[in-house]
């Protein structure tokens, strides 16, 4: 029984989700919400993930009733850079 923690931080929400044997057990997140009419900005953004991300790493594991210990994979988003001249 593979269990997998996976972190989702690539825009304006931050999410951990535990699944085991492909189901989920929890997929806890928080959104960073700007002001109406203010786009995001990359720093602000990160800044709230770093503040909110060990907070809801706990709270997925309390939901999916699972220790760190039985943690098998780690998954994770990862932004792309994309090459001049390429699309």
């Amino acid at each position: 029984m593979t269990i997998v923690i996976g972190f989702e931080g690539s825009a304006n929400k931050i999410g951990v989700g535990i699944i085991k044997d492909g189901v989920v057990l929890s997929n806890p997140r928080r959104t960073y919400i700007t002001p109406p009419g203010q786009g995001f900005l990359p720093s602000d953004t990160a800044k709230h993930h770093r503040a909110c991300v060990l907070d809801v790493t706990s709270d997925a594991l309390e939901l999916a009733g699972i220790k760190p210990e039985e943690i098998d994979c780690i998954a994770y988003t990862k932004g792309m850079k994309i090459k001049p001249g390429v699309t």
